[in-house]
């Protein structure tokens, strides 16, 4: 279970929509290991294959240390409730740089566990707004994206100017 290297932002991997995962094995559970381990070093509520590089539709989220830990394989959004919310969001690529994203506050969704199992539940509030912006990260849709585009170019002009 070693800390994976965080792919950071402008990386173009960062961009890539990711691959339906079809084979559900011990090399898996070690990719979600990996990145749980990787996630708490960050540390972050939330991360995504794609975020350490591995261009497959996995990810893995932990809200608190309190709650288990919750793994999603292929996860797709199938509804989307009218009421909105709005959240300071950010992204383990691109640390420290956060802003408030809309998003709808309530969802269902699908996913297959570790094992390939298929399951289908709903969320609000939080895990919503954390489950659309993994799913938008295994999408290609960085979550900048979601922000005007005054927002976005200030926000990356801070982000950049803090890395120098």
């Amino acid at each position: 279970m070693p800390i994976r290297p965080i792919l950071r932002y402008p990386h173009p991997g960062l961009k890539t929509v990711c691959a339906p995962v079809t084979v559900f094995d011990s090399s898996l559970t070690a990719l979600a290991d990996d990145l749980l381990v990787t996630m708490r070093a960050a540390p972050c509520v939330g991360i995504t294959a794609a975020h350490i590089g591995v261009f497959s539709r996995v990810t893995v989220l932990e809200l608190d240390r309190a709650d288990d830990v919750r793994l999603y394989v292929n996860p797709e959004i199938t509804w989307s409730s009218t009421e909105m919310m709005s959240h300071a969001e950010g992204s383990v690529s691109m640390p420290g740089a956060t802003d408030e994203v809309t998003r709808p506050r309530a969802i269902r969704f699908r996913y297959r566990d570790g094992e390939g199992f298929t399951h289908e539940e709903s969320a609000e509030d939080f895990l919503a707004i954390c489950i659309q912006h993994e799913v938008d990260q295994l999408d290609g849709i960085f979550w900048l994206q979601r922000l005007s585009r005054l927002k976005r170019d200030r926000l990356v002009k801070k982000w950049e100017k803090a890395q120098d």
